[in-house]
């Protein structure tokens, strides 16, 4: 009986911090779907003349060292608040959690939300929202940041792949309304990772 308790605790402990595995092919395959999307007047943010000449999004070169699997803290009591944007569109989220890692050997943190009107919806449960700022913000990335979707993870690690990142629509076209990253999610290390500016 002993070894079998033993099992199952060694079996938790491996499901709790599962290690998930940097998969170019999956960054490849993002950069291939957002490029279709912003190729397609129908879903395409941007303007018509920048539309008119648009073959790709400027990307950085993809690189492992740029997907992390953190650990992740669910926040406790948090209060739904509305967070702040580019227009006057006040949407309401809350702080679902903070995930903390290691970039070029630099301790960070970042804080994750959860939207409450999309967490209604079937399709968005799950979905956790990271936006952040970097030492690249306003210099060879978007200055207002870069955002990443997430889902909610079932143990206490989650896989983020800042080779994933893309910039707000706001980047491309002022008729946007673009939540705003919080001050407590502005990294001080360069993330070389994800969609360039544009421009």
């Amino acid at each position: 009986m002993k070894n079998i308790g033993t099992i199952v605790f060694l079996i938790t402990f491996a499901l709790g911090f599962s290690q998930n595995k940097f998969n170019k092919s999956e960054t490849q395959k993002f950069q291939k779907t957002i490029n279709a999307e912003y190729a397609d007047a129908k879903t395409s943010p941007l303007m018509e003349e920048d539309l008119k000449s648009f073959k790709s999004l400027d990307f950085y070169p993809i690189d492992g060292k740029y997907f992390v699997n953190a650990k992740f803290v669910k926040a406790q009591n948090e209060k739904v608040f509305e967070m702040k944007t580019t227009g006057t569109r006040t949407p309401k989220y809350i702080k679902y959690g903070t995930v903390y890692f290691k970039i070029n050997g630099t301790a960070c943190q970042l804080n994750v939300y959860q939207n409450i009107e999309l967490s209604k919806q079937k399709e968005y449960k799950d979905h956790l929202f990271l936006p952040f700022s970097d030492l690249t913000s306003g210099k060879e990335s978007y200055i207002g940041g870069k955002y990443i979707d997430l889902k909610i993870p079932k143990g206490n690690t989650i896989a983020i792949d800042f080779n994933q990142a893309y910039n707000p629509y706001c980047a491309y076209n002022h008729k946007y309304s673009c939540p705003l990253v919080p001050l407590e999610n502005d990294l001080k290390v360069e993330i070389k990772a994800g969609v360039k500016a544009f421009h």
